[in-house]
């Protein structure tokens, strides 16, 4: 008899993955119908948010990046990451005949270098540096916005790009450069809760009383805050903080102490370069903003330090963005 490869272990990547289309696709339904958007326009933007979403999962469960890992040689694996990297842009624009080669050349020439860099590079400070600014140049820019355009022009699906551009270097990092110490991965355990808990806890005395000072917020309860509040936490928590939290905290945070010897600089370099990142947030320079963002990634820095990952980062930074968008303007 054939033995067949035991499966069980991908079985919640799997129950996910059919669990998220399900909730994906009613959502985007949903949200077509109240933009008015034509079901021939809206069936390949979620078919393409449904592809993504798959691919997104991948990283986040260990068991399914091994079993890629363990059947494809590195050129295939950077291959076939290439491949996912260009399928969602591919669904969604060839179906809604807004393809358009020169965007896609950019996208694959951009894809392919995050895709190969570590199948044709070996890890150096200099490599690893490099891609950094690359991934970090691209989403501080209007890249996505140019390239994911919609038929629909109120309707924006640049994210896709993002969510994009996350997973395929989170594939890199992970299972080619071979990053350990970052704890990727959609759900914190209890331990990691309690340490992303005690470190917002800690900056709650010191962020949103600078942020009042500086007359960077106000005090502005949201209407209907606890949907707000609970919406914002999790949206934050596996999209936006796990983006920012793996760049900066697992990638760049870790580089930065092994590179300079000294745990202190890393945290502190790190926090710098993280506020500095948003300094084009609503308005250039909005030095605010970016003061704010530097003092609180001191505390998502610490939180990955002592957690030795990033998902106590993650708890602390969707704690924060989801009490500053409940209780303040």
């Amino acid at each position: 008899m054939i033995a067949l490869p035991n499966t069980r272990p991908l079985r919640p990547f799997f129950v996910a993955a059919i669990t998220g289309w399900v909730a994906l696709a009613a959502a985007g339904a949903v949200y077509a119908r109240q933009k008015g958007v034509e079901p021939a326009h809206a069936a390949p933007i979620i078919a393409a948010f449904l592809a993504e979403y798959f691919f997104y999962l991948v990283p986040g469960f260990e068991p399914a990046r091994n079993w890629i890992e363990t059947r494809l040689t590195k050129p295939l694996f950077s291959l076939a990451l290439w491949a996912s990297a260009l399928a969602p842009y591919l669904i969604f624009s060839t179906l809604t005949e807004v393809f358009d080669w020169r965007s896609i050349l950019i996208l694959a020439t951009l894809t392919g270098a995050v895709s190969f860099w570590y199948t044709l590079l070996r890890p150096h400070p200099a490599a690893d540096a490099a891609i950094l600014v690359l991934i970090g140049a691209v989403l501080l820019s209007k890249f996505f916005t140019l390239v994911y355009q919609t038929p629909i022009p109120p309707v924006r699906i640049d994210i896709l790009g993002k969510l994009m551009l996350l997973r395929v270097a989170a594939m890199a990092m992970l299972s080619l450069r071979k990053v350990t110490c970052a704890g990727y991965g959609f759900i914190p355990n209890w331990f990691e809760i309690r340490i992303g808990l005690t470190f917002f806890l800690y900056f709650i005395p010191v962020g949103f009383p600078l942020a009042l000072a500086i007359g960077l917020i106000r005090f502005n309860l949201a209407r209907n805050w606890f949907f707000v509040a609970v919406g914002t936490f999790f949206g934050i928590l596996w999209v936006v903080a796990l983006l920012e939290e793996f760049l900066f905290r697992a990638l760049l945070q870790q580089w930065i102490k092994a590179w300079s010897g000294s745990r202190a600089f890393g945290l502190i370099a790190t926090s710098v370069v993280f506020g500095l990142c948003h300094l084009t947030y609503q308005a250039l320079p909005n030095w605010k903003f970016a003061a704010v963002a530097a003092v609180a990634g001191l505390f998502y820095g610490a939180a990955y330090e002592r957690a030795g990952g990033i998902r106590a980062a993650m708890v602390t930074h969707a704690l924060v963005v989801a009490v500053w968008r409940t209780l303040f303007a």
